[in-house]
């Protein structure tokens, strides 16, 4: 319930996108959004004004429906909600706000929302490449519409190139992200490391765990909500997230370590942005310290002769000893100065797991550890998971919950090590 008491302005505009509307509002309304559509008339002759009504369990504000003797009228519906999606919106639509021009009612809603409006571009490739409706949507930039870029592939008319609605999913992470963001976390570079990695014995076969990485994706999405700027190092990068994580796909430990060690080296650094003062530009350094969330689970072991080709068993004989090495030890062999570090232990020793999860904090120099018990291989890949949040002040029980919702309650704890 992302979006639980939050008001949604949905807009649709005569596009052969406006189909995918639905599911929008469909994703909104499933993660508690008390939400409102409003049409242009063209619209209305690709998606009926009823079935919106049916998803939102709301009247559809159009022409022929406006009211002032209720809330159903584009100054009310304005003032109510708290972000203006228009999705899909079309180059007409596009060049008229751009304008201020409001001469139907979804424009003069966008005329008098003075709340966040993200425009969802879609339209043939040409007439979004035209200078005019380039020019105006880096007008809508300027003045802080949040653009979602549309996507390439063969549009409806027939032509290979951008002009595609972007996913509905994508754009509604981006809507729960304008919603959700927080000022700690806004612009904070953080780095994740998910799922369990594959240690290769031949080109077939690889040593690995039953981890799904469910936890650190729901660790990657509740980072992105609140604004963070998230690198996601991860054995299981085919997952659905939106296109402002930067995802870096790994396969075994020393992968891992090696490419964490360098999205740590590069979160160090910090961003620069350009700053006006006194007609002159200077530059300044924003630094917020970053973070690493080591969510995923590493090998503890891993073939010492990994074979190239595939082994055969008529070779092998009835009985095969592979021998073993050790793999890399990431969370004490990273370079952690000047980060906040979060560990994560999974422990199935009910008597020792609590206590072998505080001794983490001292081993490896971190400064927290998110420490969840469990009961055999089944308890991998569920939806819920139960974390105590375990730092040197204390241990701190953040109860059973679905993994999202988990997230963002470490994510408040893990706000008070830098505080």
């Amino acid at each position: 319930m992302l979006l639980k008491n939050k008001k949604i302005l949905l807009g649709v505009t005569g596009s052969i996108s406006a189909y995918k509307a639905c599911e929008i509002a469909r994703l909104f309304v499933k993660s508690g959004a008390d939400v409102r559509v409003v049409m242009s008339e063209a619209a209305k002759r690709f998606v009926s004004p009823l079935t919106f009504e049916a998803l939102t369990r709301q009247t559809v504000l159009h022409e022929g429906s406006e009211s002032w003797a209720n809330s159903l009228n584009h100054i009310e519906a304005a003032k109510e909600c708290d972000i203006f999606v228009i999705a899909p919106a079309t180059a007409n639509t596009i060049n008229k706000l751009s304008k201020g021009i409001a001469d139907n009612i979804l424009l003069q809603c966008a005329l008098a929302c003075p709340k966040p409006i993200l425009v969802a571009p879609a339209a043939n490739t040409q007439m979004l490449k035209n200078h005019y409706t380039a020019g105006s949507l880096k007008m809508l930039a300027v003045n802080e519409y949040e653009i979602v870029q549309p996507q390439e592939k063969i549009l409806a008319c027939g032509d290979l190139g951008s002009g595609a609605l972007a996913e509905p999913e994508e754009i509604y992470w981006r809507s729960v992200q304008l919603l959700s963001q927080d000022s700690y976390w806004k612009d904070r570079r953080v780095v994740v490391t998910g799922g369990g990695t594959r240690e290769k014995i031949d080109e077939v076969r690889y040593l690995s765990n039953f981890s799904s990485g469910k936890m650190a994706k729901a660790l990657v999405l509740a980072l992105y909500a609140r604004g963070a700027d998230v690198c996601y190092v991860t054995t299981v990068a085919d997952e659905k997230l939106p296109d402002g994580v930067y995802v870096v796909p790994v396969e075994n430990a020393q992968e891992m370590l090696e490419y964490t060690q360098d999205a740590i080296r590069i979160a160090k650094k910090g961003k620069m942005s350009k700053v006006t003062m006194n007609s002159s530009e200077a530059i300044h350094k924003i630094q917020k310290r970053p973070f690493l969330f080591m969510a995923a689970a590493v090998s503890d072991y891993m073939p010492k002769f990994p074979q190239e080709g595939k082994l055969k068993k008529q070779l092998l004989g009835e009985s095969w000893a592979l021998e073993m090495k050790q793999a890399p030890d990431i969370l004490s062999s990273l370079d952690k100065d000047g980060v906040s570090v979060v560990g994560f232990k999974a422990e199935m020793d009910a008597d020792e797991g609590l206590a072998n999860a505080k001794s983490l904090l001292a081993q490896k120099k971190i400064d927290a550890v998110c420490y969840n018990y469990l009961k055999n291989s089944q308890s991998f890949g569920t939806d819920e998971n139960e974390i105590t949040f375990i730092t040197k002040e204390g241990v701190l029980p953040l109860g059973k919950a679905d993994k999202l919702s988990l997230s963002f309650k470490i994510l408040e704890k893990a706000q008070e090590l830098s505080e």
